[in-house]
């Protein structure tokens, strides 16, 4: 949907619960498999440029924007969601064993501040399912942007067991997607960030890599919380471990700028993350000093944040939130923006602006 016709869209979906509304968009995305519906949507909404592809992990992406994790948990919609035109598409939390996540109300809209509150726990249908449904995409025959897996732990399984849970993710699945997302971030499920501490992630990023028989690249997802010392430190176990690259970041447990009555449990996603997330960008790019390519997530809506992030040292970045508040026109709305940003400071290539001051 163009954003105007968003906008007509938007008050039916609003007048829903948010995840009664998720599942709603889910439950019609089979469209994306229908040849003329999904011809009709790319031509109304891809845009492709030279002057934005991307080349990372060895891996060639359409543009700069892709669409971060949450959207698509259960690789039902890739179809649908490609025909936009992200420049990837991450798909997931998928966890070893299925689950059900937390229970009760797991999604709050926040509109004025154009923010989400999710304490949704990375329900999913497990690697077997999973694997069924990127069989029957990869066999489509459809052009795609890369595609990401994010692997999280099963909730169930203890932190003692972690590697040989989210391996069995990575081998079920490594040969159907171009790369994997290591999420050892998520604030919704009990002692998740755990993972994150250095002898933890070491151990769990050895064990996956010994895992990677497909030598598919593994990034991993930090969370916005972290202090400085502990980005350090979980970089240093990046760097040693090999990994192909660096996400920041996950959502947060901080509220700023929403409202006092805003649930304290979940993570924080929209605008009021954006600083958090361009600082967490800026910082492990200053530590890092091209050593390892990011991505930037969180709270990202504009042209301008766009341009910052990258400016700030990421490669690419990723959205979702937006797209709930603007719609899927929002991304030929960016590259339109960004090639004409583009011409307006003589340059021939988006990354002309990564970490340029």
């Amino acid at each position: 949907m163009s954003l105007s016709l968003y906008s007509l869209v938007r008050p039916i979906l609003f007048s829903l619960q948010p995840e009664t509304a998720h599942e709603l968009v889910m439950s019609l995305a089979s469209v994306g498999r229908c040849g003329p519906l999904r011809a009709l949507i790319e031509a109304s909404y891809q845009l492709e440029d030279p002057r934005l592809q991307v080349n990372l992990f060895g891996l060639k992406f359409p543009g700069p924007v892709g669409l971060a994790a949450g959207i698509d948990k259960n690789i039902r919609a890739v179809e649908l969601l490609s025909a936009f035109g992200p420049a990837s598409i991450e798909v997931g939390v998928v966890s070893a064993k299925p689950q059900p996540g937390n229970q009760g109300v797991r999604i709050w809209r926040f509109p004025e501040q154009r923010a989400l509150v999710n304490f949704m726990g990375n329900p999913n249908i497990g690697a077997d399912a999973a694997r069924l449904n990127l069989q029957r995409l990869r066999s489509s025959g459809l052009r795609l942007p890369p595609i990401g897996l994010n692997i999280g732990k099963t909730t169930a399984t203890p932190l003692s067991e972690a590697v040989a849970d989210c391996a069995y993710t990575l081998s079920t699945l490594a040969e159907l997607v171009d790369y994997f997302i290591i999420n050892v971030s998520c604030p919704n499920v009990a002692e998740y960030s755990k993972l994150q501490e250095r002898e933890r992630l070491l151990e769990l990023l050895s064990g996956l890599q010994a895992a990677n028989k497909f030598r598919k690249p593994l990034v991993v997802k930090l969370s916005a919380d972290l202090s400085e010392t502990q980005i350090d430190e979980a970089l240093d176990c990046c760097l040693q471990s090999g990994v192909a690259g660096i996400i920041a970041s996950n959502t947060t447990t901080a509220r700023d700028g929403l409202p006092s009555h805003a649930p304290t449990k979940g993570g924080m996603s929209g605008v009021p993350l954006y600083p958090r997330a361009l600082k967490a960008v800026r910082y492990c790019a200053s530590r890092l000093q091209g050593k390892l390519p990011i991505i930037g997530v969180g709270g990202i809506s504009s042209c301008n944040d766009v341009v910052e992030m990258l400016r700030a040292g990421a490669t690419m970045v990723e959205v979702y939130t937006a797209l709930v508040y603007q719609g899927p026109g929002l991304l030929k709305q960016l590259k339109l923006e960004l090639l004409a940003y583009l011409e307006r400071q003589g340059l021939t290539h988006v990354s002309q602006l990564v970490g340029r001051p």
